[in-house]
């Protein structure tokens, strides 16, 4: 009989006591998990707990904060061996990527790395209930499947994704809440009150948010998930609550770069989840309705990173409360919702167990394809810089998704360029930046900057386009080779900044092309600097600049004195951006500094317009540029509060996608009219210049050929009025218009245009357009026939999308309105609509 080391058994008892001392959640809550919701802070202080009493199986770590302070957390949970080096598993997952510098030969062998994601829509509250019993049971010391499953794969569980959203909804659910829930679902605990807490805190959809990273949590998640990288990625939601479950494998389209072997493990998991769901009589569905294409999902970006992304959708989310009576006549809870995520967790980890070896020789295939034969049309890219911050901003993207890039040299080369589709030379300097194809990231690279994405379903459940070059309106070359001799680097541009004519400036001149500009007017506006802008461009000391330029004159500013300059040069450093100084205000070619081509600006008081009928996601759209990208002042008000009195207050009023009911009410209709006459700016976003259009506030929309009544004769009884009822939901495809780009011709002499070429590239996801203002307004922003660039637009309506205005400025008496009908600040990604955006608050009306 072989003896075992006393050490060896005192190591073992204490591990015994540890995962003895693990709590289920009902122990440690003190309440049947299912019965109630569970407030954040106790889900991380039981995710703590447990990581305390079984800490050679679970590491915890808070990789971030919310918004509103809430810690992010991840958990590490696998067998005491793998987490006893897990460092060395997360460094050898990488090399098997090529990513690291690393060049050691990597282990294909290592464990399976499975990454679940929960709660990432604050209202599907269902999953971080279900990532507590899913933690509990992978450290279980009753549970032998599960011990069994960790040897081969390290499961990192974050919990929720959005902390804020969550205690949004718990916070209210509980607020309304009886001692016994009312399933009943007309009552008030399922109608949940605007905003919702689906979006964070700026009321954005993380889950639209991955490639993007516009948002604090996401930021932060991505660069751990850039660190891991996993073979398998879920991702936990709830849908309506009279759905049955849904799992992969996922609807088509697919887009074309997830492999044979994406595919098929998909359809693994689906078949291992259907097992435990048949088992228990549980509907299901899959194959329908969520697809793969958009790039910036929880389940796509994965798919795009190497691994298997999928999503999985419980019935229930907002107003399924704690239980709800479905259509079915039955009762479904809290608790079936969240013992259902529970289910598909523990079978996704099983289905990795026995198939990690192969996940991770794919994984690494992947990668080795990636890096010697990579997808797409072109082998490298060109972009060209800009003379603001957009060649930044797109800098800080590809670093945020690990691509490698390098800064070009002067060179010459030949290539497509994006905007005309037609090939030519160009020439580089050391601004402008080169991609190549072949490294690691090929398969993301190409997805987001191809320029039309092939569909094999034009039923899709999002946008259709996202071309990074038309998304940041810089002027692109795809080149058919790839561009040697270049080295990688991830600095970004830096700002120039120029004196001329001596030290004793009489003024300071700031280039308006780009947001660092409007972050700079933003800071030094709050410092109480005067500032004008020349309506012509000018030379001054050999150099050009064009409308818009801010000037700074030190006439205009004598209250501040010496500090002027310091004031100027601290808020230049801050925004990251270059300026000039001048000492004198003559200037060589244009108008002086003193002529009427050149206004003085004034400090807006803005307001923005929320609650009842307004939409969150437009809401939260403007809210976050103004607080978080220009730090400026805005004061949010209830739409259904607006009043004379607050009006008198505000310089710029600005109304987000949605429906206002106070344009029914004919006295507030005309007292809005009469505030823009008196020099007020109404900004309208989307459906809201619809609105404004049927208040007959002067902007017409332009009409289909359907609604003139020009079919003609032989088609109004033809054929094909006759459907098929198992057609319907493709029957709407022909009018539809998910998200398409279209080329937009710009009067940029106009301020809404200033910092702008002739063009500008918008997304338009629906058919609104309208006619060409004829007498008091301006219109700046048009389409023409054939201007559709990128993405699928339903056949119906092609015709429709063209001649006709989508930014426009209407002169009221001595203010204006201006109309975007199109979303200049689209999740805020949309990075070359931010200045149109700026210009319609600082520039238009001054």
């Amino acid at each position: 009989m072989t003896k075992i080391p006393a050490c060896l058994v005192l190591l073992l008892v204490i591990s015994g006591l540890a995962l003895a001392q693990v709590k289920s959640p009902d122990q440690f809550l003190g309440y049947k998990l299912g019965s109630r919701y569970t407030p954040h802070f106790n889900i991380v202080n039981y995710c703590r707990q447990v990581a305390e009493a079984a800490p050679d199986m679970v590491k915890l770590e808070q990789y971030g904060t919310t918004n509103e302070g809430r810690p992010l957390l991840l958990l590490y949970v696998t067998s005491p061996a793998n987490l006893a080096r897990l460092e060395e598993i997360r460094q050898n997952n990488l090399r098997l990527t090529g990513i690291t510098a690393d060049k050691t030969a990597p282990d294909d062998k290592n464990p399976a790395i499975v990454w679940l994601s929960y709660n990432v829509h604050g209202n599907e509250t269902s999953s971080s209930e279900a990532a507590m019993l899913t933690l509990y049971e992978l450290v279980n010391p009753a549970n032998t499947k599960t011990k069994e499953w960790l040897q081969h794969t390290v499961v990192i569980i974050d919990p929720c994704i959005n902390p804020d959203g969550r205690d949004r909804y718990v916070n209210w659910f509980n607020s309304v809440v009886g001692v016994n829930p009312n399933p009943q679902p007309f009552t008030r605990e399922h109608a949940e009150p605007w905003p919702g807490g689906r979006a964070n805190h700026y009321y954005f959809d993380l889950n639209r948010d991955w490639a993007w990273q516009t948002q604090l949590e996401t930021q932060q998640r991505i660069v751990k998930y850039n660190m891991w990288l996993p073979q398998v990625h879920v991702d936990y939601h709830e849908q309506l609550y009279n759905n049955p479950y849904y799992f992969a494998p996922a609807a088509e389209p697919y887009h074309e770069v997830i492999t044979p072997w994406q595919r098929e493990f998909q359809t693994i998991i689906g078949k291992n989840n259907a097992h435990y769901f048949d088992q228990n009589g549980w509907l299901f569905f899959t194959k329908e309705r969520f697809d793969l294409f958009y790039p910036s999902y929880g389940d796509t970006y994965p798919l795009y990173r190497g691994g298997v992304g999928m999503t999985f959708e419980q019935g229930g989310h907002s107003r399924g409360g704690a239980a709800v009576i479905n259509r079915d006549g039955d009762t479904l809870t809290l608790w079936d919702r969240l013992y259902h995520h529970f289910t598909t967790g523990m079978s996704t980890i099983e289905a990795s167990a026995q198939n990690a070896t192969k996940l991770v020789q794919e994984f690494k295939r992947y990668y080795d394809k990636a890096r010697t034969s990579p997808p797409g049309e072109f082998k490298a890219y060109v972009i060209k810089a800009d003379e603001g911050c957009k060649i930044v901003r797109l800098q800080q993207l590809l670093n945020r998704n690990n691509i490698e890039w390098c800064r070009a040299v002067n060179a010459s080369y030949t290539g497509i360029n994006y905007f005309t589709g037609k090939s030519g030379p160009v020439k580089t300097d050391s601004l402008d930046i080169v991609i190549n194809a072949n490294q690691p990231n090929a398969n993301l690279l190409k997805v987001l900057f191809e320029r039309n994405s092939h569909l094999s379903d034009s039923v899709t459940y999002d946008i259709t386009a996202w071309s990074v070059p038309f998304v940041y309106g810089l002027t692109t070359y795809g080149l058919s080779t790839y561009v040697a001799g270049l080295t990688k680097t991830t600095e970004i541009n830096k700002p120039q900044i120029k004196t001329l004519n001596g030290e004793h400036s009489v003024a300071w001149l700031i280039r308006w092309n780009g947001l660092n500009s409007v972050q700079f007017l933003s800071t030094i506006m709050q410092k109480k600097v005067k500032v004008r802008y020349a309506e012509q461009p000018f030379k001054a000391g050999n150099e050009d600049f064009d409308k818009g330029t801010l000037i700074i004159t030190r006439t205009s500013n004598q209250s501040l004195g010496e500090s002027l300059g310091s004031i100027i040069s601290n808020a230049a450093q801050k925004a990251g951006i270059g300026y000039t100084a001048v000492a004198s205000s003559f200037v060589d070619k244009g108008f002086d500094f003193g002529s009427e081509k050149v206004h003085g600006m004034q400090a807006p008081k803005i307001g923005l317009l929320a609650g009842d009928g307004v939409s969150p996601l437009s809401m939260g759209e403007v809210w976050h540029y103004f607080d978080t990208q220009i730090n400026y002042p805005v004061n949010i008000i209830w739409a259904n509060d607006l009043n004379k009195n607050i009006l008198r207050e505000l310089d710029v009023l600005i109304m987000p996608d949605g429906n206002y009911r106070f344009l029914a009410d004919r006295m507030m209709n005309d007292a809005l009219r009469d505030w823009v006459s008196s020099g007020g700016r109404l900004i309208a976003l989307e459906s809201a210049v619809g609105q404004l259009s049927a208040a007959d506030w002067g902007i017409k929309m332009k009409k289909s050929d359907d609604d003139k009544g020009d079919k003609p004769d032989d088609k109004k009884d033809d054929y094909s009025m006759l459907r098929r009822y198992e057609n319907r939901e493709r029957d709407f495809i022909p009018g539809f218009n998910p998200g398409s780009i279209y080329k937009v011709e710009l009067d940029n002499s106009h301020p809404l245009a200033f910092g702008y070429d002739e063009t500008y590239y918008t997304l338009k996801q629906d058919n609104t357009i309208y006619e060409f203002f004829k007498d008091m307004g301006w219109n700046v922003g048009v389409i023409r026939k054939d201007n559709q660039v990128a993405g699928f637009v339903g056949s119906k309506l092609k015709d429709q999308l063209k001649d006709g205005l989508l930014f426009g400025v209407q002169e009221m008496g001595q203010g204006e309105v201006i109309y975007l009908a199109d979303d200049p600040l689209f999740r805020s990604f949309w990075e070359n609509g931010k200045l149109l955006f700026s210009n319609a608050v600082f520039m238009v009306g001054q």
